[in-house]
This record gives structure tokens, C-alpha cells and sequence, in this order.
């Protein structure tokens, strides 16, 4: 019985997990486009006066619907609590509001049960760390756990635990009863009021013009952020929009008021305002106007930025219907094609050609992403930009998907800062993993890839590093030209494991050797004796194996004469153990004559099922 593998410093390594299929990222199911509204003095009074009035009711029903808990639709009573805001407002803001407060408060249950989750593997980690003397380790089934450097590291994360066990405790009782956490214009807004003067951007002390200018600083995009303009689409209506029609000939925008505010502010009839300011949508604006001429619901959003004074509307529509789902293409019919691989980084993007049987085309591609310690907008704009660079590499190279990682942190952002490492080390990893725009750039991308006629191959992201430098990244550096200008890391190598693991085609690279053992050889001879002279028809020759090319034959050394015909000299194959030098670009398998001929590649290739 032969020796168990052993890892480094001798331990057992641990077993891979199974991996998870690939699969085609579904396109977005909504659209949503924006343009800005100039308004007059006017039109800004009257939109913020709508909208602080619909803000305080929207507040109220939120507050009513988290005091009726966790119970099935049919029981929220929202006809009970619509009527009762119809008098206040009208019937179609009073369902606007009422749905909103039940899409706020099912997604603070979702976010309660992704809190009681983190919390208990935050927990597990710690328990089992600490239960552990310290300096040592212990066995717990196939795996190792380490202690705690010193004993003042541990009484530190004994306190820890024994928090965690109470916030646990605090988070069960609140999902038991059907109670959440709510705050409308944001927690981290609301935070920050008690620390206006340590956020203060003018000089220190402050003086009472500049505490007081901060203060209604705070309060005016506090009231923004708490204001309700949003007005829910019909279909069959005017426009597509009962509340708030846009006429696409003229661009003119009509709001239904409150019924408290019609008196005062209404100049249009049927208790309805028109603006002064036009809108005019141009990103997609054909396909909006086509919508509504059509009859079809189109909602729409009014916003107000405080730090620019400006006021915005976004029209909004699902693409999709409830019977009808986005049709998206197979990966069978995907994998035909060449993709392009990218691993994302947390700083930019490693990206690489790949053929349909799995091998690296030309040079690498490296695209930089800037984003830390930069504004919201502006990340979304950098992002925007590296994801169409993508795109336009994509078609370029006749692409017909990108293929990327199924990232999202999920287990590493649960456990925290209880797993990623500790001390300096630790934040340093923990600011790598949050900078890392997962979400926000699966996202974008199929919704950008989508509308250029590309789709998305999410794979699973396991040991796609590892393996990429283990056997990838040598022999990329190796095979790759000198002339590119851009150095290979392991980032391409990831990259390359992540695109062949989307065309089905293995990760790991064979090992280096000759592919035929001694049973394959014997075998292949007593089949050649096996057939009698008389039985063959023509002087063909036996076909060479696949890891020989058809041509290669050459004098290696002058062979030895045979005694029945003498001076007559011989030429013989290379040694069975020589074949041609393979890098990334020449995994063996068997010869596909459609296949493409690449750079420094010989003309066979690996599309063995992935592993």
C-alpha cells in the first residue's frame, strides 16, 4: 500500500470540493434610463412640496406595515392601509406607497436572515479557534485549527464571542416576531448627524455660521433622501402612467397632485400640475416612446440632488413578462465560438483570448480599474469604461461570450474579519476582498454584453488561481512573444483556467511525458501482427500516434544494416519518448482538423470534460 500524499510542512492536504456546473448569466429583465429636468422656482416648490407630503405618508405606512410582522400577503391588510391613504393623496399614489413599504420591509427580512447567518459563522470560527490551547493546533476531522497566538489574543476574542452570542441572540428574537429594522433615507446618513463636527470640511473651531450651515447641509439632503416621488406605471393608460403622463411629442410632464396640495398648487385640470421643465430621455429614448405609444406601463422616478441642485427622472419598464422569460443561447452553442476569459481584480482586469478548444490566442490583455477611495458615480463610471473595453476586445476577436468567475464573497464576507486573516495582514486582505466589484460588475456586464448581442458564462471560481499558476503560468510566459508589451501574472493564468473551465475543456494542464504507456504500445503491436500479408490492399503505412507529427521524420544516426540486404541504409523515427515541446497552447488530445491554427501551437489540442 503506498504513502499518503502529504502537503506542505507535512500535513494532509485538504480534499477539493466539487465544482459547480457552468452556466449562462441571464440577461436583465428590466430597463431604466435617466435624463434631468430644468425646472423653474416654480416646479421646485411644488415637486418638493409633493414630495415631502408623499415622504411623511410613505413613512407612516412603513411603520404600520412592520407593526402587522411577518405574515403571508393575503394578510397585510395593504387594501385596509391604501384606503386609508387614498384620502390623503390619491388611489394610485396610495398603491405606489403601499408597495414600496412591502418591497422595504421583505428586504429587510432578507437582509435579517444574511445577518443571523454572518453571525453564526462568525461564531463557529471563533469557538472553535478558541477552544484550541495557544501557540497549537488541533485535528477536527480532515482538517488542522489553529490557536490563538497568546493568551491576550484569546481573552480578547472570548469577549468577542460572548457580543456575538448577544447581537445573535437580539437578531433571532426581532426575526421570530416579525420585526426589522427600517430606516428611510439611510442608517449611515442618520449616523452620521451626530458626527457633523468631526465631518465639518471648514476649518476648526467652527464658528456658529459655519456649525449652522452645516447643519442645514445635513437636513436638506436628509429631506431629499426621505422624499416619495415615485409614481408606478399602467398599462392600457394614457402614456402608460395615470399619475405622471410624459406627451412624447412635446416632452411635457404632467403630476397628479395630492388632494391636499390641489387647491394651492394645481394649474391643469382634474387636480393635475404641468411643468415648465421638459424631458427628453436619449439613451434608448426611441424604444421608451415606442412603449408608451403602444399603451404599455412605463414607471417613472423623480429625484433631487442636493449637492448639485439638481433634479432628475428615470423611467423605468420590465422587458419581460410573468409567463415569459429572457431566451438566452446553450453553452453548447456558446462553446462553438471563442470567448474571452477575464478575472477581476480589485484593481483591474486580467483578460484573455481563448479559442473553442481552450487555448490561449495572441497576447494577453490587462485593463485597469481604479476605483479606491473615488465617489459612487464616479466608480460606476470607471467601471462602465473598463466593461466596454471588454466588450469591444470581445468583438474584435469574434467572440461570441465573455466568461468570468461566479464571484460574490459570499462565505468570506459572512465569517468577516473571524477568518481573513488577523492584524495588519488581515485588514489588508479584508480592504482587498471589499474593494473587489463583484456584484456591481456581473451586473453591468450582462446588461451591457446583452445589448451588443454577447452573453455571459459564469463558472465556478474555485482553485482558479492555484491551478493557473501552478500549470499555466510558466509555460504562458514561455509560449507568449516577446514583442507583447504586457507582462503575464497569475491573474492571466486565472484568467486562461476560468475561460476553459467555461468551454468545458479541463483546468490542469497534463504532466509532461509521452502519451502512450507500454500496455498502449503492445496492444497497438499485436493488432499490427495480427493482420496477414495477404490481407492488406494497399502499401499504406500505419498512422503515427497523435503526439507525432505525420512529416517528422529525420536521421538521427546511421542505422544498422541488415544482414539480407546489405549496404542498403535505413531511416528511422526519433526515439518514442521525444515529441515536439508543448506549453499552454499544446495540451494533448485527440486532432480536430476544424481546429484554428494559433501562435507557437501545433495542430492538436485538449477538450477533455472539465474537472
Amino acid at each position: 500500500m503506498g504513502k499518503r500524499r502529504r502537503g506542505a510542512k507535512g500535513r494532509e492536504p485538504r480534499p477539493y470540493r466539487a465544482l459547480s456546473a457552468p452556466f449562462v448569466v441571464a440577461p436583465p429583465t428590466g430597463c431604466r434610463i435617466r435624463t434631468r429636468l430644468h425646472v423653474s422656482p416654480a416646479d421646485a416648490v411644488v415637486l418638493r412640496a409633493v414630495g415631502e407630503h408623499l415622504g411623511a405618508l410613505a413613512g407612516a405606512d412603513l411603520a404600520a406595515r412592520v407593526r402587522i410582522g411577518n405574515v403571508p400577503t393575503a394578510h397585510n391588510r395593504r387594501a385596509e392601509r391604501k384606503k386609508a391613504l387614498t384620502a390623503q393623496s390619491s388611489s394610485r399614489w396610495a398603491g405606489s406607497i403601499t408597495r414600496t413599504s412591502e418591497d422595504q420591509y421583505q428586504l429587510a427580512r432578507r437582509a435579517l436572515n444574511a445577518r443571523i447567518g454572518s453571525l453564526r459563522q462568525a461564531i463557529a470560527t471563533l469557538t472553535a479557534r478558541v477552544a484550541v490551547a495557544p501557540g497549537s493546533r488541533e485535528r477536527r476531522g480532515r482538517r488542522w485549527v489553529r490557536g490563538y497566538a497568546d493568551d491576550t489574543e484569546r481573552r480578547a476574542k472570548q469577549q468577542r464571542l460572548q457580543i456575538l452570542h448577544g447581537e445573535l441572540r437580539r437578531a433571532v428574537r426581532e426575526r421570530d416576531s416579525g420585526r426589522v429594522r427600517v430606516t428611510r433615507g439611510g442608517r449611515w446618513l442618520l449616523s452620521a448627524r451626530h458626527h457633523l463636527y468631526d465631518t465639518a470640511t471648514a476649518e476648526k473651531p467652527l464658528t456658529a455660521a459655519d456649525w449652522q450651515a452645516q447643519q442645514e447641509g445635513w437636513g436638506e439632503v436628509w429631506s431629499a433622501r426621505r422624499m416619495f416621488l415615485t409614481a408606478d406605471g399602467e398599462a392600457g393608460a394614457p402614456f402608460g402612467n395615470y399619475t405622471l403622463g410624459i406627451d412624447p411629442a412635446n416632452g411635457s410632464i404632467a403630476l397628479v397632485l395630492p388632494d391636499p396640495l390641489r387647491q394651492a398648487h394645481s394649474n391643469a385640470p382634474r387636480g393635475r400640475y404641468v411643468l415648465d421643465a421638459t424631458s427628453a430621455f436619449g439613451h434608448r429614448g426611441e424604444e421608451w416612446a415606442d412603449r408608451i405609444a403602444s399603451g404599455a406601463s412605463v414607471r417613472y422616478d423623480i429625484t433631487y440632488d442636493p449637492a448639485h441642485g439638481r433634479w432628475y427622472l428615470d423611467a423605468s419598464w420590465s422587458t419581460t413578462t410573468k409567463a415569459q422569460t429572457a431566451a438566452v443561447p446553450t453553452l453548447e452553442t456558446l462553446r462553438r465560438h471563442p470567448v474571452l476569459a477575464v478575472d477581476v481584480n480589485a484593481d483591474h482586469l486580467a483578460a484573455w483570448v481563448l479559442d473553442p478548444h481552450g487555448n490561449p490566442v495572441g497576447a494577453p490583455h490587462t485593463i485597469p480599474l481604479e476605483l479606491s477611495g473615488l465617489p459612487a458615480t464616479t466608480r460606476d463610471a470607471r467601471l462602465r469604461a473598463a466593461i466596454s473595453r471588454l466588450l469591444h476586445l470581445a468583438q474584435q476577436h469574434e467572440c461570441a461570450a465573455l466568461v468570468i468567475e461566479n464571484l460574490d464573497f459570499a462565505d468570506a464576507r459572512a465569517t468577516g474579519r473571524e477568518k481573513l486573516g488577523r492584524g495588519k495582514r488581515g485588514k489588508v486582505i479584508r480592504h482587498l476582498v471589499a474593494g473587489i466589484p463583484t456584484a456591481r460588475f456581473r451586473d453591468r456586464l450582462s446588461g451591457m454584453a446583452h445589448h451588443v448581442g454577447l452573453s455571459v458564462i459564469a463558472v465556478d471560481p474555485a482553485y482558479s488561481s492555484r491551478w493557473g499558476a501552478q500549470h499555466w503560468l510558466n509555460p504562458l510566459k514561455e509560449q507568449t512573444s516577446t514583442a507583447s508589451t504586457t507582462a503575464i501574472t497569475g491573474h492571466h493564468a486565472a484568467a486562461v483556467v476560468v475561460g476553459r473551465r467555461g468551454l468545458g475543456c479541463t483546468a490542469r494542464r497534463r504532466k509532461d511525458g509521452p502519451r502512450q504507456t507500454a500496455a498502449t504500445t503492445a496492444l497497438r503491436r499485436v493488432e499490427v501482427a495480427a493482420v496477414r500479408p495477404e490481407d492488406r490492399t494497399g502499401t499504406t503505412a500505419p498512422a503515427p500516434p497523435s503526439h507525432h507529427s505525420p512529416d517528422r521524420t529525420e536521421r538521427t544516426a546511421p542505422a544498422r544494416t541488415s544482414r539480407s540486404t546489405p549496404g542498403v541504409r535505413q531511416t528511422r523515427a526519433g526515439p518514442p519518448g521525444k515529441h515536439p515541446p508543448h506549453g499552454p497552447t499544446t495540451v494533448r488530445g485527440p486532432s480536430i482538423h476544424d481546429q484554428l491554427t494559433l501562435f507557437g501551437m501545433p495542430e492538436t489540442a485538449n477538450t477533455g470534460q472539465s474537472t
